[in-house]
């Protein structure tokens, strides 16, 4: 009996040593255990503000926090077993809100059609995978207006965070003005603030987590958010947003969804291109400057688990930067990927605590995860006048349209514009012609306008 339980346990180290090459890579079993498990409580915050901003969209919120670690399961899984590399991938922050608050209630296009959208945008997204032509995409629009890109988006998730934790207010003189100090919800916000920022610079595991949580529960402590009635329960239905975007396929052709879908490819894009290319020179995968084939490989699995999560219900997937803490412990192959997906699946059972997780509870992370994006304004090269410029509309507009979108317009379509005018039209790539016309069009075809 001795023999035939060592024959097994000889067998299994065997296929994941052949599978992930743990020894090979210098690791161990216990180490990417530690790693996938330091990664999951980093990243694991996703799984209850996903369905909150998707719930303002009008998804239902169970589905969605279904959908999330379904996506999650799939996304780790195909990191895992396709590029072996430790990179946690889930729905991700930034295309959410954009989702939400952008698409849906900015330019009043129902959800159904933006989650075919996203399937669309995910489709692309591995056509330029498999064909290898997302070098040619990424050389399309200038790094001044990339790092534009990730900047305006940042401002914007920490300005929604602002609004859903009642820092800001709307004013008829200006706007916008600070809160009166009179809701109290608004200093549990203030709570959760503090104590993560706070989490962060001490640089604590998990900070994010941690956060949420404690703000979670000083609101149920003081009576601003109700008990949830339970902690663990069923799995909820999957039903309300399964395969709802395969049924409205026929609702994104139109000038102003072909926008939406370009806005969803090119920051998903952009964000896993960087983030894996950054994690993998972490990890010490880059050798003399060159990008190893498994770089292609792991941006082959994420637009694997963007068409999945399109089809469970959830927003466009993101390798997660907080994969470096798993990296940071010792995690190097794709096993640590599959400890993450194992968590995700565990955590289907803890539906009840979304109750838990308000608006005050997420608008520290949105403020604080904008915080993150907007250091890439350092890349900007402003003293290239013909860039910088569209590149401060991008960065001027996003937020204050409230709208990703708009923002983008206003940046694309003076890119040309400049280039032309400065006597270099000849190096503005045929792509940045047609999205300035694409977005010209959306400017004039708008009918919805933020906030209504």
């Amino acid at each position: 009996m001795d023999k035939r339980v060592d024959s097994i346990s000889e067998t299994r180290t065997n296929w994941l040593e052949h599978q992930f090459k743990i020894k090979e890579s210098g690791s161990t079993l216990k180490t990417e255990i530690i790693a996938g498990i330091t990664t999951f409580i980093a990243m694991s915050y996703i799984l209850f503000v996903n369905p909150t901003i998707l719930g303002d969209a009008g998804l239902d919120k169970g589905a969605v926090f279904v959908a999330t670690a379904l996506t999650g399961i799939v996304g780790c899984l195909a990191m895992a077993l396709i590029a072996n590399y430790p990179i946690a991938v889930a729905p991700g922050l930034g295309s959410n809100a954009f989702f939400a608050y952008s698409v849906v209630l900015g330019m009043g296009i129902p959800w159904q059609t933006a989650l075919a959208g996203v399937f669309v945008a995910s489709l692309l997204f591995m056509l330029v995978t498999v064909l290898k032509v997302r070098e040619v995409v990424i050389n399309a629009i200038p790094a001044n207006l990339k790092s534009a890109m990730a900047v305006g988006i940042g401002l914007f998730i920490a300005f929604t965070g602002l609004k859903q934790g009642g820092l800001v207010v709307a004013s008829a003189k200006s706007f916008v003005t600070i809160t009166n100090w009179s809701n109290p919800h608004v200093w549990l916000t203030v709570f959760g603030l503090i104590l993560t920022v706070a989490l962060l610079a001490r640089k604590i595991p998990g900070a994010l987590f941690i956060g949420l949580a404690a703000t979670a529960i000083m609101g149920v402590v003081t009576g601003l958010i109700a008990m949830p009635t339970g902690v663990v329960s069923s799995i909820p239905s999957l039903a309300p947003t399964f395969g709802v975007s395969l049924i409205h396929l026929k609702d994104v052709f139109s000038v102003q969804m072909a926008v939406v879908v370009l806005v969803f490819f090119f920051s998903v894009f952009f964000d896993t291109t960087g983030t894996v290319i950054g994690l993998a020179q972490q990890a010490g995968f880059i050798k003399d400057n060159k990008m190893p084939k498994e770089v292609g490989e792991a941006l082959f699995a994420d637009s694997t688990s963007m068409i999945a999560g399109s089809v469970f219900g959830s927003t466009p997937t993101a390798c997660y930067i907080e994969s470096s803490t798993g990296i940071a412990v010792g995690g190097r192959t794709g096993f640590t990927a599959v400890v993450v997906a194992i968590m995700f699946a565990l955590s289907l059972f803890f539906s009840p605590l979304l109750a838990v997780v308000t608006s005050e509870v997420t608008a520290p992370i949105l403020i604080i995860v904008g915080s993150f994006m907007i250091k890439s304004i350092a890349n900007i090269d402003w003293s290239e006048f013909e860039t910088a410029f569209p590149a401060f509309m991008i960065i001027l507009c996003v937020p204050l349209t409230y709208n990703i979108s708009y923002g983008l317009a206003f940046g694309l379509i003076s890119y040309p514009i400049t280039m032309i005018a400065a006597g270099k039209d000849k190096k503005v790539h045929p792509i940045m012609y047609v999205a300035a016309l694409l977005f010209l069009v959306l400017l004039f075809t708008m009918h919805e306008l933020p906030g209504k």
